[in-house]
């Protein structure tokens, strides 16, 4: 009888170790390797590009901001196994308290937040300087996914319609007051994939768009006819560089036209990192941050940009595959908004070194400097994953 209850008790630990191996097997078979590696190349060209563009920006240390921007990626590496590591049906559970947390931190920013360059933007931990408009591109994203995953059965009824706008409206207009209006924007891109991706009738979309394009008429021209002026002064200065770059070269439009021959510069291969004259003698304002494009281009090349803009490219696809594979509609929700969100960011401001978009101050993913872009982008990654993970193979459906 011993040696019976010894021999069933091994066995019974052998088929514990069977069962441990096979899911191990079967969580390295369904994870989107195509899709981690693309991540990892960006943030590895990332840091390669950072590395050239800082190299002269502090005298004595040339590996200050890579060094720096490397422990973020690091960071940001933590909160994607974190991201992977939660069921995504955990946020549709919470959503209400991962939208009120969202809303309760951004306001605090305006009662704590120190003011920089004209703005309220960061809070400061001691250890760590976050921007919470960052981190809440993701959040916003969770918990807007989980108003309309709840309300599934009656995304065609406008009132589900305009209370999706109410509850973006608050958030959107606590990050457009401090001022942040090009993170505003990326959090309407987002709005708009998640109301596309959940079903929401076109008529109730066509409306949406009807009443923000009358909207952005009276912020742009009824509102300041009638002396009410919503926008800033640099803000108006912006838009009217944009729509006439020649206006005024050494002044409002003077970023965009250093940024514009920067990119010329570059030609095909690059100049290098020393003849890069645009960015190290300082001709061209923000190059580490909002123009780290420009800048890329004009040590790199035509060659280098089009290395990251098909980096770029192969997550949008990979990240769109996983809209196709997830398991039921909040996590399609989900991946549809992080996917648009990236590629609106993406757009925009390599656009915005072009001309071809206004200036806006969205940092270009993986790429400019900042801790809290790195450590969000990393995180929605993760949760991209996440979702895969637990979504249907393309071979079952």
């Amino acid at each position: 009888m011993a040696m019976e209850y010894v021999g069933s008790r091994a066995e019974r630990r052998a088929r514990a170790r069977a069962r441990s191996r096979a899911q191990e097997l079967s969580f390295i078979r369904r994870m989107d390797w195509i899709l981690v590696g693309a991540v990892a190349a960006l943030v590895a060209y990332g840091l390669y590009a950072i590395g050239g563009i800082t190299e002269h920006d502090v005298e004595g240390n040339p590996r200050y901001f890579v060094v720096r921007q490397a422990l973020f990626a690091f960071a940001g590496v933590a909160g994607l196994v974190a991201a992977l590591a939660i069921d995504p049906s955990w946020y549709r559970r919470f959503w209400r308290p991962i939208y009120g947390g969202t809303a309760l931190v951004m306001f605090f920013v305006f009662l704590a937040g120190p003011v920089t360059r004209g703005s309220r933007r960061w809070l400061d931990l001691g250890f760590f300087r976050f921007q919470p408009s960052e981190f809440g591109k993701v959040l916003f994203v969770l918990a807007l996914a989980g108003f309309l995953a709840e309300r599934s059965r009656r995304l065609n009824d406008p009132q589900t319609t305009g209370t999706a706008l109410g509850l973006a409206a608050l958030p959107m207009t606590l990050v457009y007051v401090q001022p942040d209006f090009g993170t505003a924007l990326v959090y309407a891109a987002a709005l708009a994939a998640l109301l596309f991706v959940a079903g929401v009738r076109w008529l109730n979309i066509a409306v949406v768009t009807l009443l923000t394009a009358l909207a952005a008429a009276a912020v742009l021209w009824a509102l300041p006819a009638a002396g009410v002026h919503v926008l800033k002064d640099y803000q108006l200065q912006r838009i009217t560089g944009f729509m006439h770059p020649d206006t005024d070269p050494s002044g409002a439009t003077y970023n965009v036209t250093q940024s514009k021959v920067a990119i010329g510069a570059g030609g095909f291969d690059g100049r290098g990192v020393r003849n890069a004259t645009q960015t190290n003698l300082d001709y061209l304002p923000e190059h580490a941050t909002d123009f780290v494009f420009a800048s890329l281009s004009e040590q790199r090349g035509f060659v280098g940009a089009a290395i990251l803009l098909c980096l770029y490219l192969l997550v949008v696809w990979r990240g769109l595959r996983v809209i196709t594979v997830a398991r039921d509609m909040y996590s399609a929700v989900v991946a549809g908004g992080i996917v648009f969100a990236f590629l609106f960011q993406v757009f925009v401001n390599v656009g915005m070194t072009m001309g071809i978009a206004p200036i806006t101050g969205i940092p270009l993913p993986f790429v400019s400097v900042g801790g809290s872009s790195m450590i969000a982008n990393l995180a929605a990654m993760g949760i991209l994953l996440s979702i895969h993970l637990r979504g249907t193979p393309m071979r079952r459906r």
